[in-house]
């Protein structure tokens, strides 16, 4: 396949451009900067707010697999500039191309869109996928874990002390980043779904001690978990917006969806086995990040 790919220089989509590569396919990727040449790979330079790019990015695709995204930023005009205009923007260039298909991410906040900006963002995002002419599916994942990520770094830092503060009690759903990759890339292959997917890692869900004592145990000790009150939470956030400014990990957006008590995959929303089936446990998956960190020498 011809594959158009946004977010392709990110966390996800650059494990999903490797295993669209390997896997023998043509990858056009979206890029804001310039990329090192890459064979199997044409590199469009632009933005999801660059018509023009995008008009190149998805000409002749087979399918659009859309992963960018913004995760952490300060406003709700922020939100919804990156998740809500950047998703119209690239289905209204899939549409004027005529491509066959169209691969959503989301994510898991999106079905609690009251509780956060950024879960409202996915959510108003996800509702323009399926008013789209497009054949698409939609996938929400819930955290996502996996060597070139970090957004859980700081819980990885914090858990060679041996202890990790938690979200009060409440269980949740985790994901490696590359069973979340062989997913999107067999997604785009289907055709005829109109789905919307919540996904999940081998081991999930679990509850939030057993998440605490798992990266625990990756970092090679043990990590008691510490139930934080919302109050304290809420505290912690406002100390790390002072420390690290747009670059803080714990948002007071964040903590409104992590207060939330369930953030498991509801089976009824699981993809068909025939499609695909999550293949890395977390035990494995969470001490290959570990590696991965130390490596980097972030940890």
């Amino acid at each position: 396949m011809i594959l158009a790919i946004t977010g392709a220089t990110g966390f996800v989509g650059s494990r999903l451009l490797d295993r669209a590569v390997s896997s023998g396919h043509a990858v056009r990727a979206l890029a804001r900067r310039a990329q090192p040449a890459r064979p199997g790979v044409s590199w469009v330079n632009g933005a999801l707010g660059d018509d023009a790019a995008l008009a190149r990015l998805v000409e002749g695709a087979d399918a659009v697999i859309h992963v960018a995204g913004v995760v952490n930023v300060p406003t709700r005009d922020d939100f919804a500039r990156g998740n809500i205009d950047g998703t119209r923007a690239i289905l209204a260039a899939a549409t004027s191309a005529s491509v066959p298909r169209f691969v959503h991410v989301s994510s898991l906040a999106a079905r609690e869109p009251q509780l956060s900006s950024y879960g409202w963002s996915k959510h108003e995002a996800e509702a323009l996928v399926q008013a789209s002419s497009l054949d698409w599916s939609i996938v929400r994942p819930p955290g996502i874990y996996g060597p070139g990520d970090h957004d859980q770094l700081d819980l990885f830092r914090i858990a060679r002390r041996g202890f990790l503060p938690m979200p009060p009690a409440g269980r949740l759903s985790v994901i490696h980043v590359d069973d979340l990759a062989a997913l999107l890339l067999a997604l785009a292959g289907e055709t005829g779904d109109h789905s919307v997917y919540e996904v999940e890692g081998p081991d999930s869900p679990l509850s939030y001690p057993d998440w605490a004592r798992a990266i625990g145990a990756a970092v090679g000790g043990r990590a008691r978990p510490i139930a934080m009150p919302p109050r304290l939470l809420a505290l912690a956030a406002r100390a790390d917006r002072l420390l690290r400014g747009d670059k803080a990990r714990l948002t007071a957006d964040r903590v409104a969806y992590f207060l939330h008590p369930d953030w498991a995959a509801d089976p009824a929303c699981g993809v068909p086995p025939a499609i695909w089936t999550p293949a890395i446990p977390l035990a494995d998956g969470l001490a290959a990040t570990a590696r991965w960190y130390r490596a980097a020498g972030l940890l």
